[in-house]
């Protein structure tokens, strides 16, 4: 950016620029208060602040702070802290560079305070060291020594056009007031040459960030030369502090207003014409005064006699006259800035142990920092991963368990299983259209839902057809087994789909949840490739599982491509059962009343043989009789369906038995099927999950051997964003431990 050489100049005559300006600290002699007990008062408020100042707690907490914003047009490139203190010692001025963005030292969590040279104890000499501090702060990469000892001459290109790090200035002496401000850089619409379009936002972001607290006191300096409604500096006080309450408004150069408009501007110092601010007005040498060497006392005397002697300054009221002159102005800024810093005190300490509380929790929340064992730490880490697996694998009592996710699939899959079951139909096809199949109640007795087959129905023409094509020299009455065995192959042909589906889902299923514990013990050290690392050895594991569980699953269906069973008293019970059931429903249209009857009735509860054998009595049916006397010849508890089997014989009785022969080993299969495979899958896969594992990480991830602890070390870096979170966290909690301890003297 290109410089704007002006002579215009701050309200207190401290000028910043890179021109021939002398630096003036403008007050009238002597400015300490007379009354000893406020000022000193007052010195132990602007001590306190600036110390304050100095552990960077102003980038967290609104401090008391007057600031000037400028106009364009000047040359002022970071800001100028000001730090006035009234002393009976001589005059002197200490320079520093206040470093809050610490390019130097990035880690550390306190702002570098760089003493600029010894203390200056002449006025003149100020000027010049200003501007080469300004040099060294925007030139952080450079050791500051550079430009306080080398050629007063800028570099050939600056590291930075503009920086929110500051120059600071530390004042004493008889004639000083106890003051403390921030002169800001002037605002600028355009870049420079040597400039960059962030310039622009950079110093607007800056001084926003000063002006905008409600503990600023806004120093408003107008020029009276150039029209008030066109300084941004004014629009921009105005934005941030409509009302005026903390806005003080200050004429300058009030020698140059063109003749015939002085009353437009007296104005402000009468508060007329709907200027609502408390304005003051000062006049510091032009450009030519100061070259021609003019002192700082001959200063305020041409300051005093412009106001006491040029009309109309002079002919103003007495009230009107207490707002000219710098030492009017710094006492007043003065009065205010320790008034605000005592009325903050008790809120500004109160803010800190908020935001230490804050920051403290933040920290907490964030991944504990690499050990300095880095192996010690990652058995620690797998061995509370391989707790967790195990723990989930076990089972764990809530409803997003991993055991409670399996169920639903391992349901479905049972109830489609279930769905395999031949649909025999002991009719003829055309007699299905007129009479409808009963629901066989004795499966409830077993614990079996009544279900609807999804299997087409297999009609008793069809199953004796089958039979006869595929006898070849069996004796009369007698079919080969291969009969059964193809209805039996019919149903377990369509166990494999859904098996496979339960395989894929509880697969799908385990690994989600797996990855899902892996990010919770894994995850904040994605940085040095732990977590992928853990990642691709649970995948690997989880792959060998699952090729094992296939073979298993293969292996039980062509078991079940072999009909056997030794349960023969739940598949004979079962076989009674069905052919009972079909055979009565054979002979319904033919004897449908009969059959009518003998379909089971609701069970009177069981009593002893006498109490029975009387209520069989008693029973005046037909059927009623039959059964008693079956009772009396010992043949008892048959069911009313047996009886379907005294009817005449049926040519497809043979076809009945088949029938009955295929579903009841359906019943036997399936059921041991289901619990096959299940178990199966839990014991192979979801068990099996955990067997070798702690071995297979350990391994995978090279804990062991000569290079183990490097190894260690680089898989526990952390992520940038968590380094430099908890890098900004731990800054902000030394800035304000450093700025509690500082309050902390002034309650003690």
């Amino acid at each position: 950016m290109s410089d704007h050489d002006s002579d215009q100049d701050n309200a207190f005559g401290i000028s910043v620029s890179e021109s021939d300006d002398t630096a003036f600290i403008a007050t009238d002699s002597p400015v300490g208060l007379s009354d000893p007990v406020v000022g000193e008062h007052r010195r132990r408020m602007l001590d306190l602040i600036n110390r304050v100042h100095n552990t960077g707690a102003q980038l967290e907490l609104d401090i008391p702070v007057i600031a000037l914003p400028r106009e364009s047009g000047t040359c002022t490139r970071c800001p100028t802290e000001c730090r006035l203190s009234y002393s009976q010692q001589p005059w002197s001025c200490t320079v520093s560079l206040h470093f809050l963005n610490d390019e130097q030292n990035p880690d550390s969590g306190q702002p570098r305070n760089v003493p600029f040279g010894d203390p200056i104890l002449f006025k003149n000499a100020v000027e010049e060291r200003i501007r080469r501090a300004q040099r060294a702060i925007l030139n952080p990469r450079t050791d500051p020594q550079r430009f306080l000892n080398g050629p007063d001459e800028d570099p050939e290109s600056r590291q930075l056009s503009f920086s929110s790090n500051s120059v600071c200035l530390s004042i004493r002496g008889k004639d000083v007031a106890d003051l403390s401000f921030v002169d800001l850089p002037g605002l600028i619409a355009t870049v420079g040459l040597d400039g960059q379009e962030s310039d622009i936002s950079l110093i607007n972001n800056l001084v926003t960030s000063f002006i905008s607290r409600p503990s600023c006191i806004i120093l408003l300096t107008v020029a009276c030369e150039t029209d008030f409604e066109n300084q941004g500096a004014h629009q921009l006080a105005k934005l941030h502090d409509p009302t005026g309450n903390r806005t003080i408004g200050v004429l300058t150069k009030p020698d140059r207003i063109p003749p015939g408009e002085e009353n437009n501007w007296l104005g402000f110092i009468r508060g007329e014409g709907g200027h609502n601010l408390d304005w003051y007005s000062v006049k510091n040498p032009n450009s030519l005064a100061i070259r021609g060497g003019v002192t700082w006392e001959q200063a305020r005397a041409q300051e005093f006699e412009f106001f006491s002697q040029v009309q109309p300054w002079s002919t103003l009221d007495w009230v009107c006259k207490q707002k000219l002159g710098t030492d009017k102005l710094t006492q007043r800024l003065s009065a205010i800035l320790s008034s605000l810093i005592s009325a903050r005190l008790p809120g500004i300490q109160e803010e800190v142990d908020k935001l230490l509380t804050r920051i403290e929790q933040n920290l907490r929340s964030l991944p504990a920092p690499p050990s300095s064992e880095p192996v010690t730490e990652i058995l620690r880490m797998v061995g509370g991963f391989i707790r967790a697996v195990e723990k989930h694998t076990e089972g764990t009592p809530t409803a997003d368990g991993l055991l409670q996710t399996l169920r639903p699939g391992q349901e479905q899959f049972t109830s489609v299983i279930r769905s395999t079951a031949p649909d025999f139909r002991p009719l003829k096809r055309q007699e299905s259209a007129t009479q409808a199949m009963p629901q066989p109640n004795f499966l409830d007795d077993n614990g079996d839902d009544i279900f609807v087959s999804a299997t087409p129905p297999i009609f008793i023409e069809e199953v004796m057809e089958r039979s006869r094509t595929a006898v070849t020299r069996e004796l009369p009455n007698n079919y080969p087994f291969i009969v059964k065995k193809e209805f039996v192959l019919s149903f377990v042909r369509q166990w494999e789909a859904p098996s496979k589906k339960l395989f894929d889902t509880t697969g799908r299923i385990l690994t989600a949840h797996v990855m899902s514990i892996v990010d919770d013990h894994f995850g904040p050290f994605a940085q040095g490739g732990l977590r992928q690392r853990v990642v691709n050895i649970i995948k690997t594991h989880i792959k060998s599982c699952l090729e094992k569980t296939v073979e298993r699953i293969d292996f039980l269906l062509n078991v079940e491509g072999a009909p056997h069973t030794q349960n023969r008293r739940y598949y004979s019970d079962f076989r009674s059962k069905f052919f009972s059931y079909y055979k009565g429903v054979r002979q319904s249209s033919s004897h449908s009343d009969l059959m009518t009857k003998l379909q089971p009735q609701p069970q009177p509860p069981r009593v002893d043989l006498p109490a029975r054998r009387a209520i069989l009595e008693s029973m005046p049916s037909a059927l009623d009789k039959t059964l008693a006397a079956l009772n009396e010849l010992g043949i008892r508890d048959v069911l009313p369906i047996s009886l379907a089997k005294l009817l005449p014989p049926d040519p497809m009785d043979e076809a009945i038995e088949i029938m009955a022969d295929v579903r009841a080993y359906f019943q036997v299969a399936y059921k041991r099927f289901v619990d096959n495979l299940t178990m199966t899958i839990d014991q192979e896969l979801v068990r099996g999950l955990t067997v070798g594992l702690e071995a297979l990480l350990f391994n995978g991830l090279r804990v062991n051997g000569p290079q183990g602890f490097e190894n260690c070390r680089k898989l526990l870096q952390e992520p940038p964003a968590i380094v430099k979170r908890r890098s900004e966290l731990q800054k902000r909690r030394e800035r304000l431990t450093l700025a509690r301890q500082e309050l902390m003297d002034v309650f003690v």
